[in-house]
């Protein structure tokens, strides 16, 4: 299995648990890495076959900065979730991440995995 990748996309979105961080918006930061086969794509040259990692950012961005989850688990999850079901993508490995949540911490996040790997 190949991997398409997209690192660093940071969204600012309502996120945490806490009365103060219902009222403001935080940056997340996701890696996404998502299980593909490229040799079509590879031979034909061509966007339409292959899985398009501007139209995944595109619908991502626009899902994370509309959202208002409380933990980045549920968010991380409802992400796997659009990204297996709405771009056939058979695995998927999130890492999200929230600067600045842990004092003495440059970030704290979770990684998953959802799919199968082929």
């Amino acid at each position: 299995m190949d991997i398409v990748y997209l690192n660093d996309l940071r969204i600012d979105t309502v996120i945490g648990i806490y009365d103060w961080e219902r009222r403001i918006k935080q940056t997340v930061v996701l890696d996404l890495e998502m299980g593909a086969d490229i040799r079509q794509a590879a031979a034909s040259d061509h966007i339409d076959d292959t899985l398009n990692y501007k139209a995944v950012a595109k619908r991502i961005i626009g899902f994370v900065e509309e959202s208002e989850y409380q933990l980045v688990e549920t968010l991380a999850e409802k992400v796997a979730e659009i990204i297996l079901g709405e771009f056939n993508v058979p695995w998927v490995r999130i890492r999200l991440n929230k600067q600045g949540a842990v004092r003495g911490a440059r970030d704290v996040g979770v990684i998953i995995e959802r799919g199968t790997q082929a």
